[in-house]
């Protein structure tokens, strides 16, 4: 038995330093300088229970490994709804499943509407000058009440002055770019990624770029890597000081350089704006921002700062996700060839050859059903951003202090058999009822979070996500390439859920 654990954590370590990038010198230095306060410091008296799996200095790190949502639903099979994880020198308490989590997002969610400190995170938001990553506060709550009443002033509502005919426009941009691959296989993540990432311009920077234009596909790379890094860099987030070791900081040497050609543009367009700006006629998100920087009636304190990480705020959580989730649905429709004829057929039947439109939402009930349960298996955001308590708050039979981190596993909602039989199948008529209509809002279902820090764009997401989807549906039929493997449906976890790389074949209609 000892030989074999021995084993373990030999094996275990050299992963750690593969992954990483530490070396053996460096990481006994590293173990040496913690390992007596990892003894010294006091762990909460009520907080529950820790899964099997922690060593010193590192906690549960190398347990949780590369697919964290996968190894916390496991272990909620083992030891229940509501655990702790030790993250290095820091604990966080798990939520997993239904009851907890709502109770936690939804019905109490102002207790749990903070955020824990997360190097990565914060270098990238200024510390919690953005929305995202700002703690909980007046400040946080005056800059969401900005930015959500800004984007339904820029059209993210439906009905009349909505963004519908722009996403619309983008999208016959995204069709027509596929059609001239002929058939050919090719990767969809750069087209994707560059049309979604155009209905944000346009209504962040009131405009849109070009597929071909390079300083643009830098731009949607570097959000994409920035995204991957943030999964590959955990152990600076848990042990900031490791951004100073060579070797090892490349992972916050890489966001750094990502996030300076990210903030580049954003102050040219800041420049660019301020030289054109009509304070009778705002165009977009920065033009509203600069009349508040020179009127200060909504948000105390805005500074040129705080707009530039708002702004980035909203490119990134914006452009990945929704981006993601499209070529999760492409990809759920490759895998599915049934599935996708259904989702022809519907659109024949009831839109015809005029180009989709939100008008038709509620005529297509197995198309969002399929949308849906794309999001039910693989949720971008399986984990969400990482919450903390406002106060101390009970949790069933334990104590959490305040500013006690919490993950709240989405994922273990979403893969629940008691509430999804067969968790692992891809079947959209999961939300669809009796008289195949629609169901809007199942239990055990939160793609987009909830509560104090749900998502602000989640109506400007499921708006894109309907019109790309119809539009390319309508047009092509998606198959893998001939004597290829089908795509892995088993996603990468960084900040997000992506897919991993694939090739498929848009054959038109």
């Amino acid at each position: 038995m000892a030989t074999a654990v021995f084993r373990w954590l030999t094996v275990s370590v050299q992963g750690i330093l593969q992954i990483s990038g530490l070396t053996g010198q460096t990481f006994l230095v590293f173990c040496t300088a913690f390992l007596l306060a990892c003894f010294l410091l006091k762990r909460s008296k009520n907080l529950p229970p820790y899964p099997a799996g922690r060593v010193p200095v590192l906690g549960h790190l190398l347990a949780l490994g590369q697919a964290s949502h996968l190894k916390l639903t496991a272990w909620r099979r083992q030891y229940g709804d509501v655990f702790t994880v030790r993250m290095g020198m820091k604990d966080a308490v798990v939520l997993n499943g239904y009851t907890a989590v709502k109770d936690a997002l939804v019905d109490r969610s102002e207790l749990f509407a903070s955020r824990p400190p997360n190097y990565l995170l914060d270098s990238t938001s200024g510390f919690g000058k953005d929305v995202a990553s700002g703690r909980w506060g007046t400040e946080f709550k005056q800059r969401k009440r900005f930015v959500t009443a800004t984007l339904k002033n820029l059209g993210m509502k439906v009905g009349q002055d909505s963004i519908e005919e722009d996403i619309r426009e983008e999208a016959s941009f995204l069709r027509n770019r596929i059609t001239e691959y002929e058939a050919r296989p090719f990767d969809p993540a750069h087209d994707v990624t560059v049309a979604i990432a155009n209905v944000i311009c346009s209504m962040v920077f009131g405009r849109r770029y070009d597929y071909e234009d390079e300083t643009f596909r830098e731009l949607t790379e570097g959000i994409g890597a920035v995204v991957a890094d943030h999964g590959a860099g955990q152990i600076i987030s848990v042990f900031p000081f490791l951004r100073f070791v060579p070797g090892v900081n490349w992972v916050s040497r890489s966001v750094s350089a990502h996030i300076a050609k990210i903030q580049k543009m954003e102050k040219e367009e800041i420049s660019r704006h301020r030289e054109h700006l009509d304070s009778e006629n705002p165009r977009d998100f920065l033009d509203f921002c600069l009349l508040e920087l020179e009127q200060q009636d909504k948000l105390e304190g805005l500074t040129e700062e705080h707009v530039l990480y708002m702004a980035q705020d909203i490119f990134f959580a914006g452009t990945d996700t929704t981006s993601n989730t499209l070529l999760w649905s492409l990809l759920y429709m490759t895998l599915n060839p049934d599935i996708q004829n259904k989702v022809h057929e519907e659109l024949d039947a009831v839109v015809g050859e005029s180009l989709p439109a939100l008008s038709h939402r509620s005529q297509l009930p197995y198309v969002n059903a399929c949308l849906q349960e794309v999001m039910r298996i693989r949720p971008v955001g399986p984990l969400a951003i990482p919450h903390a308590t406002t106060e101390a708050v009970r949790v069933g039979e334990y104590d959490l202090p305040k500013g006690t981190q919490v993950l709240l596993n989405l994922y273990s909602l979403h893969m629940d058999p008691a509430y999804w039989p067969d968790p692992d199948r891809f079947d959209p008529e999961r939300f669809l009822d009796a008289e195949g209509k629609v169901i809007n809002k199942p239990e055990s279902y939160l793609p987009f979070g909830g509560g104090r820090r749900g998502c602000l764009g989640e109506q400007l997401a499921r708006m894109e996500l309907f019109l790309f989807f119809t539009a390319l549906l309508q047009s092509f039929t998606f198959k893998a390439p001939d004597c290829a493997p089908p795509p892995n449906a088993d996603g990468i976890l960084g900040l997000t859920l992506t897919p991993h790389p694939f090739q498929l074949c848009a054959i038109p209609r």
